[in-house]
């Protein structure tokens, strides 16, 4: 787990550092040259230092270990931050929307220049290497944190691909798609801001358990011959791992001690898997159907 909240902190600074570079640049080279989608990318780039910031906060506090006040880490915290980056996004492609729509009908009065070309090619170039690096790390750690990230970057290679297309047509005096690049980025931003609000909403209203999951712990269950049924299985998140709560039903003649060891050791198999943080099994005696 310690090296899960150190990957995640190392994709974090990455971000901060990728990101303030391409703001200062897209910024810079949009306003002067009067490009909607240049600007609006660049926005895009401050609301990606912002949620690098988060997923650096955020990882830091969520590695901090139970204590006497939170008994089961502080593992929602990804959570609680990945929200933040999920209204920021949302946030800014409302204001690059207006701005896009705006320009679109007073008419756009963008100015050529081959540094906006090399200011997208160097973007497309630093968000998909971030954007590999992250991916990596989100497979092999499954932190909502480094998803959002890699979502930042993703979106971002597909922007400054649009926004590099855009720039082309204006050399040929075709503007208008310019102002339309623009409001498909902040469409894209608004909708993935949308998907990671609710996966973390849903982590923070104790969403149950994935129904895989829940399948594979049955069937660790049901390879006890001695467990004659199952009365209640439940769960809920402690930020991406899950604490189960499993009730079963043994002989009525079995003895304390050995229904308390085929609890134990029950739990035992079912903390094995990636998604378990805890689990807790509750002994009933069988009465049969």
């Amino acid at each position: 787990m310690e090296e899960r909240f150190k990957m995640t902190k190392k994709a974090g600074i990455y971000g901060i550092l990728g990101n303030i570079f391409l703001l200062i640049l897209k910024a810079f080279v949009g306003f002067v040259s009067k490009s909607q989608a240049m600007i609006a990318d660049s926005i895009n780039s401050a609301g990606d230092i912002f949620a690098s910031i988060m997923t650096f906060i955020g990882n830091k506090i969520a590695s901090v270990p139970g204590d006497d006040t939170h008994n089961f880490g502080h593992g929602k915290a990804e959570y609680i931050f990945s929200l933040f980056i999920a209204i920021s996004m949302m946030f800014v492609s409302i204001k690059t929307l207006l701005d896009a729509v705006a320009t679109l009908f007073t008419g756009n009065q963008i100015i050529f220049s081959w540094w906006l070309v090399i200011v997208c090619i160097i973007t497309i170039i630093i968000k998909a290497i971030l954007f590999f690096y992250t991916k990596n790390m989100y497979k092999k750690y499954n932190n909502i944190l480094l998803e959002a990230s890699m979502a930042d970057h993703r979106n971002d290679c597909i922007i400054t691909t649009f926004t590099l297309i855009s720039v082309l047509l204006s050399l040929k005096g075709i503007t208008w798609f310019d102002s339309i690049v623009g409001i498909g980025i902040s469409a894209w931003i608004f909708k993935t801001g949308i998907e990671i609000f609710i996966e973390s909403y849903n982590i923070l209203m104790d969403v149950s358990i994935d129904e895989k999951t829940k399948d594979i712990i049955l069937d660790l269950v049901h390879a006890y011959k001695e467990i004659k049924g199952i009365n209640e299985l439940s769960s809920t998140p402690v930020g991406y791992q899950y604490i189960i709560f499993l009730t079963i039903a043994v002989d009525g003649n079995m003895t304390t001690f050995d229904s308390h060891k085929l609890a134990d050791d029950l739990e035992q198999t079912i903390i094995k898997l990636d998604k378990i943080y805890k689990a807790i099994v509750h002994v009933e005696p069988y009465f049969g159907d």
